[in-house]
């Protein structure tokens, strides 16, 4: 019979939100332009006609400037990858804590693209959030479909098979977890690993 251990679960902290970017878009310098736009820079240089909408949108988002908001709407206004400007309009709702603005915007990038990884992985966390578990397992497991080499979903998701005492099933997801990233980066999930082991029917 399986040792069951009780999990201290009552605040449990996932991996938070992922932005939607160009898909195959390159950061400047990995193109092999000079990027002007670090932020230690004393003089920024900008040279918005090189940038779209959304680009100069997630330009604005990365150094926390509240103008992307508006950017990602026009955006979306101008039909420059507007499901990924939802994706990233629903993040800045729910640091904002307007929840529903943030569900609804993480839906109507759905709408434009229903396999849309970041949206599927934002709105588990919303849900977990939201400590509504069963929905954001769904979610969580069709983003681990989508990209099942995306490290973070695995974490989330052992949160989740915890809540749900799915033991088994949350070992497993870390040890993909572990097997996708850093061994640095992989110590964050020896504790919860540690008590998963235990509360299987056949420790290893």
């Amino acid at each position: 019979m399986a040792h069951v251990i009780q999990l201290d679960t009552s605040e449990p902290t996932n991996l938070g939100y992922k932005r939607a970017k160009k898909k195959g878009s390159l950061e400047l310098e990995e193109a092999g332009q000079l990027n002007l736009f670090r932020q230690n820079e004393i003089n920024v240089i900008r040279l918005p006609s090189r940038f779209t909408p959304f680009e100069e949108a997630l330009w604005l988002d990365e150094r926390g400037d509240g103008r992307a908001q508006e950017a990602y709407i026009k955006a979306i206004n101008e039909d420059d990858y507007s499901a990924d400007a939802y994706c990233n309009l629903g993040i800045l709702e729910s640091r904002q804590g307007n929840t529903i603005k943030a569900f609804d915007h993480f839906t109507k990038c759905l709408q434009f693209d229903p396999r849309h990884l970041e949206a599927h992985y934002n709105l588990g966390n919303l849900y977990f959030e939201e400590t509504d578990y069963h929905l954001a397992k769904l979610h969580y497991e069709i983003a681990a479909e989508i990209e099942p080499e995306f490290a973070n979903i695995y974490f989330n998701l052992a949160l989740v098979y915890a809540m749900d005492k799915e033991y088994e099933d949350g070992f497993n997801a870390l040890m993909k977890f572990k097997s996708l990233v850093p061994p640095e980066e992989g110590n964050k999930a020896d504790s919860l690993l540690s008590i998963f082991r235990k509360s299987l029917p056949n420790p290893s």
